[in-house]
């Protein structure tokens, strides 16, 4: 028995981190970053003590919670960049960043600075911001996205979509889908005649509908 205890614990430490994590997820996703850790702790049915010992400080706490919505983002951003229709590509890299954004409260908050501390957000943040400028260039060039558009729109776009975060999970997600499409309207270079059908169909699609991973 006294072999087989190291092996216990290792095991014991696994789960205490996985029920923190799963935790975090729930916690941050539905009240944002400015949830206190405690209330993560407690979510897990662990000990502050306990949390801190897998994660020292919030920042590695919120680094690693949001880690699969970071890769998420990151192949967003290479699709979208790999794309040979500039356009299709803007558009489709704004639609997957308000799914991400949707789906966490807490993620929109690192996304957006508000946890400035958490460096690899700020990082991803400035690789979309810079994808979407060169998606933008090259949408204006071939003419379909509007030549007034600047990356501050962009930014404008997603301080607005925070507004979203206050309605239920599942209102908000079907509300984020009308709002990319509403706006990729605005961006467009001259309205197109698939609106109505884009519109509609977000308004249509369940929340059941959405990829797990986002």
């Amino acid at each position: 028995m006294t072999a087989d205890l190291p092996q216990t614990m290792r095991s014991d430490a696994r789960d205490n981190r996985a029920r923190i994590l799963d935790a975090a997820r729930t916690v941050f996703g539905e009240a944002g970053l400015s949830a206190p850790v405690r209330e993560v702790a407690r979510h897990a049915n662990v000990g502050p003590a306990t949390l801190y010992r897998h994660f020292p400080t919030k920042q590695a706490l919120v680094a690693e919670t949001f880690a699969e919505q970071r890769r998420a983002c990151q192949t967003a951003v290479r699709d979208a960049l790999a794309d040979p229709d500039a356009w299709h590509g803007f558009r489709s890299l704004i639609e997957r960043i308000c799914e991400l954004h949707a789906h966490s409260r807490g993620f929109a908050d690192a996304f957006m600075t508000a946890f400035p501390e958490a460096m690899d957000f700020a990082a991803d943040r400035e690789r979309t911001l810079r994808a979407v400028g060169e998606l933008a260039r090259r949408a204006q060039e071939s003419g379909r996205l509007r030549s007034g558009f600047v990356i501050d729109d962009l930014v404008l776009m997603l301080m607005a979509h925070r507004g979203l975060q206050d309605a239920p999970r599942a209102a908000r997600i079907t509300a984020s889908r009308r709002f990319a499409a509403y706006v990729i309207e605005a961006f467009r270079a001259t309205p197109g005649p698939e609106t109505p059908t884009r519109l509609l169909r977000c308004a249509d699609v369940s929340d059941q509908e959405v990829p797990s991973h986002l």
